[in-house]
């Protein structure tokens, strides 16, 4: 992953922006509390409370019980993880994960590399509450080497209609792949790795996929992030009827081919947001990022995601 760390403040605010007039999106939604993040992945528990996972040592958790005021929840793993220190030149900062509650379990695919290199793995954990040190790790999933054309981070697991289990994953290199996942031990069920994004070795990652209607929606983040308040990250989206693509933008472009539809970018006091998560919850679906203040901090961003007549998603 080409990025520069910018290090997260341990915020406890209240955020409430105003767009301009002549804003092109919609402000993030009012969000207050322990709101510092960097690639968040939100679930809704069965008691109605929400789970956030994100990147931080040993994966940070935040938790809500409105998805508006949010508390620090320790990370997945207090004691650290030796078995990625190969991959973290034995930092204990992890990144991008993906949480889901599925079979009566949390499961949490995360990321294991350093700045800049693709000698990167992406790694499986399974919790029966996902509080804070009662993950299990499960295994390695999928690596990449300096001599593959792509970069193991950014995981993301979707299931499509027939209960197949998929996981995206990218960053720069060759762009957004796609394995097949074995739903009974959450592992790689075969060794082919499928090619569903790309912009020709350009800024794209933190693929997100979830099918709506007719079509599965593939969600990523184009150019930079992680540069603070210069960041230039953006939301970009895509879609087909089959989830292993091909994937193509609102003008038919394929994504394979460096297109995709921008639906949120910095604008004002919001800066660089990206890393995307689709949450679905009882007053539809709810779009989780990150973005930068003007001071560079990382924090939460939560809007609502709809989808026109024509059947794209958009932000409001």
């Amino acid at each position: 992953m080409k990025r520069v760390l910018i290090p997260m403040l341990a915020l406890v605010v209240t955020v409430v922006v105003t767009p301009s007039a002549s804003a092109a999106y919609p402000a993030p939604g009012r969000v207050t509390g322990d709101i510092g993040v960097h690639d968040p992945s939100a679930v809704k528990r069965s008691d109605g409370s929400y789970l956030i996972a994100h990147t931080g040592n040993g994966i940070a958790l935040k938790t809500s019980a409105d998805r508006t005021a949010f508390r620090n929840a320790g990370a997945a793993f207090p004691g650290g993880t030796p078995w990625a220190n190969t991959y973290t030149a034995n930092s204990r900062n992890l990144w991008a994960p993906d949480i889901s509650h599925r079979n009566g379990q949390y499961w949490m695919y995360y990321s294991a590399s350093t700045f800049g290199s693709n000698r990167s793995a992406i790694f499986l954990a399974t919790s029966p509450s996902g509080n804070s040190g009662t993950w299990t790790n499960r295994g390695l999933v999928v690596e990449s080497r300096t001599s593959d054309n792509f970069n193991a981070i950014d995981p993301d697991l979707v299931v499509d209609d027939q209960g197949r289990w998929w996981l995206s994953f990218g960053s720069f290199w060759s762009g957004i792949k796609m394995i097949a996942i074995n739903p009974s031990t959450g592992l790689r069920s075969d060794s082919t790795i499928r090619a569903i994004a790309g912009r020709n070795g350009g800024a794209i990652e933190a693929p997100n996929i979830v099918k709506r209607g007719n079509y599965y929606y593939l969600f990523v983040s184009f150019d930079r992030c992680c540069q603070g308040a210069a960041s230039t990250y953006r939301v970009m989206v895509g879609r087909s009827t089959s989830v292993t693509g091909p994937y193509v933008d609102r003008n038919g472009t394929a994504l394979t081919s460096g297109g995709g539809t921008e639906i949120l970018a910095g604008q004002g006091s919001i800066h660089g947001p990206g890393h995307q998560d689709v949450l679905a919850d009882s007053d539809g679906d709810v779009l989780v990022y990150h973005y930068y203040a003007d001071n560079g901090a990382s924090l939460l961003g939560v809007n609502l995601l709809a989808i026109d007549s024509a059947g794209w998603p958009y932000v409001r």
